[in-house]
């Protein structure tokens, strides 16, 4: 039997890129301790502020909120929970059940955005009118996700946005952006980078997704369990599995990789980014005349 490094009970979880082994209770201790340490170590939070996590009834988020809740119980700051309804039939019907019920048992208030409310159009009408337009279904949400968490947070009078987004997602999105080559997003990669109001922030950056996954299990977190029909249309299930089989074989290989992502950020972002101007069409914030969202709006509708 593997004892546990920290208390001598018997461990639950390896961790095979520095050898430690947990108990169950100690290692939901380590990822509470190690999302405190991240929000710290970058000055994600302030007091008073008021925090919008956004949830979408993965793993991820409801592990981010049930963290987030007991940290705002002796920090000072509050918290709301955000979800957004993209509107693809047969699926967002579960994940909206479970965030509600989750929240009710926290006792945590939450708020749900539609992109029909929003944007006139649910995802699955979105995908209808992209017609040969070469637009992944990924591409489209995550615009108009972006876009809908900005009014989500504005609603609520947020001060912070924070996502579930974990050390896995942030070097997968880092390979698409160069494989795209959408290279001015590196910049604004690092966590220290974020300058907007209210500001975006990944807690669980510097966590691995496999240790999210069984903290979920291991707190008896009910996520969803469908996974999203259009999740194989673009490339990043591809490059998870290329990175889960290098980790396989290289333990750590994630981590050394997050690490060069962050100082390929900041040397980026030292280097210049262009000026900032303003969307002519919803005056959000923009590096063109018109924004992301309203470009992706206006091609869906054939307006462009």
């Amino acid at each position: 039997m593997t004892k546990c490094d920290m208390c001598e009970k018997e461990a639950a979880y390896t961790r095979k890129y520095s050898g430690q082994g947990l108990c169950s209770g100690c290692f939901s201790n380590s990822i509470a301790r190690k999302t405190a340490k991240t929000i710290s170590k970058y000055n994600m939070i302030r007091s008073g502020d008021l925090v919008a996590v956004a949830v979408s009834g993965g793993k991820d988020s409801l592990a981010l909120l049930k963290i987030m809740h007991e940290m705002s119980a002796s920090h000072n700051f509050g918290i709301v929970a955000v979800t957004i309804d993209e509107g693809i039939q047969g699926y967002r019907d579960e994940a909206l059940g479970i965030v509600r019920e989750f929240c009710d048992n926290l006792g945590v208030k939450c708020m749900v955005y539609s992109y029909a409310d929003l944007f006139d159009m649910t995802l699955d009408e979105a995908l209808v009118l992209r017609g040969e337009e070469k637009m992944s279904s990924c591409s489209i949400c995550g615009t108009l996700r972006r876009r809908a968490l900005d009014v989500a947070a504005k609603d609520v009078g947020a001060d912070v946005v924070a996502t579930g987004h974990n050390l896995d997602d942030t070097i997968q999105t880092f390979l698409i952006n160069m494989l795209s080559g959408d290279t001015e997003r590196i910049g604004w990669m690092d966590p220290g980078a974020q300058t907007s109001h209210p500001s975006r922030i990944k807690p669980f950056c510097e966590i691995y997704e496999a240790e999210i996954v069984f903290y979920a299990f291991t707190n008896d977190i009910p996520f969803q369990s469908e996974p999203c029909p259009h999740m194989n249309e673009g490339i990043r299930t591809e490059i998870r599995e290329f990175f889960n089989s290098l980790e396989d074989r290289h333990s750590g290989a994630k981590n050394s990789l997050y690490q060069s992502v962050l100082k390929m950020s900041r040397i980026a972002r030292n280097s210049g980014q262009k000026v900032g101007t303003v969307c002519g069409r919803c005056g959000s914030k923009c590096t063109g005349e018109v924004c992301s969202v309203c470009s992706t709006v206006l091609r869906l509708k054939g307006q462009t």
